[in-house]
C-alpha cells in the first residue's frame, strides 16, 4: 500500500498546477460570463499532452490510467478551472473507445481526443429515465446498412463545442428481439439531430442541452465495438472513470475554496486579531479540510483499483469516491463563503462562483441518494429499494 505519487505523477501534478495557475479562476469566470468556451486552456492542456494521459501511447496518449487523468482534473480545478469536458470526452468517451472500440474507431478518434482536437459529449440521461439505461426510450433501429436513432436526451454537457456525441440507445438483439443498451458515435451536426440550450444557475463555460434525435442516420461503423453485445460492457467501463474524475474535480474545487478562505481569514483583522485565530472560524475550515483529505484517499483508492483492472471492486470504490468528494466539496465551498462573511458573496473574492458547480456534484452524474441505494444493496446486502 503506497500513498506516494511516482516521480512521473508528481511532475504531472506540478506541471498541470502551474498551467492552471497561469489561467486561474478569473479567466474561467470571464469566459463563462461572456458565453465563451475555455478554448485557450483546453488547447494548451492538449499541446502539453495532459489531455491524453490515460490513453494508449500508440494513439498519441500518455499510456497512463485514470489515476493520471484524475491528477489532471483535480489540479486544474484546484487552480479555479474545473473543466467538465475532461470527464466527458477524456474519461468516458476516451476510455470506452480505447477499451471497446473497433480498430477503425480507435484509429479515427483516439489521437484527436488525446491532443484535444476532437471533443466528445456523452448522451445517456433522459427526461423520464434519468440515467437508467434499462428504461431509456431512445432507440436505434436497423435500416439496411445503417441505423436510425430516435429519442431525446437531457442535461448533455458541451454539445455546442463537441464534434461527436457518444449516444446510449437501446437496440434490438437479433437473437431474441429484446432491447439492450448500445453505444453509437454520432456527429453533432448529423441531419435530424437538434439541440436546445438549458439555462443553468452554474458559472461555467460549458453549457447544458436537451438533444433531439429524429431518425438520425448513422452507418453500421458508428456502433461501438461493431456489435450490440459490446454495449453493456462498454458502458460500464466508462461510468466508473466518470465517477472518479468527477470526484477529482470536486476535490480540486474544494482545495481552491479552502485556499482562498485560509488566506482571507489569516489576514482579515477584526478587533485587533485575524479572524482565523478564533476557533469558531478555524474549526470550520479544519473540519472541511479533513473531509476533503478523506475524499482524496477514496479517489486515489478508486483510481488504483480501476487501473488494476479489478472491475468488480471498482464500482463500489468509484461510487464511494464520488459520494465522499461531492459532500466534501459542497461543505468546503459553503464554509469558504461563510468565513468570508459578506465578501463571500461578491465577485471580487471568487468563492461564490463555485457554489453552483459544487452543489451540482451532489446530484450529477449520479445523486448521493442513488449511491446510498447502491451501497445498501451491493455492500450491505439489503433488498433493492426502488
Amino acid at each position: 500500500m503506497d500513498f506516494d505519487l511516482t516521480p512521473e505523477q508528481t511532475l504531472l501534478r506540478d506541471s498541470v498546477a502551474a498551467l492552471g495557475r497561469r489561467y486561474g479562476h478569473e479567466y474561467f469566470v470571464a469566459k463563462a460570463k461572456a458565453g465563451e468556451h475555455s478554448d485557450e486552456l483546453w488547447a494548451e492542456t492538449g499541446k502539453h499532452g495532459y489531455l491524453g494521459v490515460n490513453l494508449p501511447e500508440e494513439y498519441g496518449g500518455g499510456g497512463g490510467g485514470i489515476t493520471e487523468l484524475a491528477i489532471v482534473v483535480e489540479e486544474l480545478a484546484a487552480a479555479g478551472c474545473p473543466l467538465l469536458l475532461l470527464v466527458v470526452s477524456q474519461a468516458i468517451a476516451g476510455t470506452i473507445i480505447a477499451k471497446h472500440g473497433t480498430t477503425d474507431q480507435k484509429e479515427r478518434f483516439l489521437s484527436g481526443i488525446a491532443d484535444g482536437t476532437v471533443k466528445f459529449c456523452f448522451a445517456i440521461t433522459e427526461p423520464d429515465a434519468g440515467s437508467n439505461f434499462h428504461k431509456l426510450s431512445t432507440v436505434a433501429t436497423r435500416d439496411g446498412d445503417d441505423y436510425l436513432i430516435t429519442g431525446r436526451k437531457v442535461y448533455i454537457s458541451g454539445v455546442d463545442e463537441c464534434d461527436h456525441m457518444l449516444v446510449v440507445a437501446r437496440l434490438a438483439d437479433s437473437r431474441d428481439g429484446k432491447l439492450k443498451p448500445a453505444l453509437f458515435l454520432v456527429p453533432t451536426d448529423a441531419a435530424g439531430l437538434d439541440r436546445s440550450k438549458i439555462e443553468m444557475e452554474i458559472v461555467s463555460p460549458e453549457n447544458q442541452f436537451q438533444v433531439f434525435f429524429d431518425e438520425v442516420r448513422v452507418p453500421a461503423s458508428a456502433l461501438v465495438g461493431g456489435s450490440a453485445d459490446a454495449g453493456l460492457p462498454a458502458l460500464f467501463s466508462g461510468l466508473n472513470p466518470e465517477r472518479i474524475t468527477v470526484a477529482a474535480m470536486g476535490a480540486g474545487t474544494a482545495r481552491y475554496a479552502l485556499e482562498k478562505a485560509s488566506k482571507y481569514v489569516a489576514t482579515r483583522t477584526v478587533w485587533g486579531r485575524p479572524i482565523g485565530s478564533h476557533q469558531g472560524v478555524a474549526h470550520q475550515l479544519a473540519h472541511a479540510w479533513a473531509q476533503v483529505e478523506l475524499a482524496k484517499l477514496a479517489i486515489a483508492k478508486a483510481a488504483s483499483i480501476y487501473d488494476a483492472g479489478r472491475d468488480l471492486e471498482a464500482g463500489v470504490s468509484a461510487n464511494l469516491a464520488k459520494y465522499a468528494s461531492s459532500e466534501a466539496s459542497a461543505l468546503a465551498v459553503d464554509t469558504a463563503i461563510q468565513v468570508h462573511g459578506g465578501n463571500g458573496m461578491t465577485t471580487e473574492y471568487g468563492v461564490a462562483t463555485l457554489l453552483g458547480g459544487a452543489r451540482a456534484g451532489r446530484i450529477a452524474p449520479v445523486s448521493r441518494e442513488m449511491i446510498l441505494n447502491f451501497i445498501a444493496q451491493h455492500v450491505l446486502g439489503q433488498e433493492k429499494s426502488y
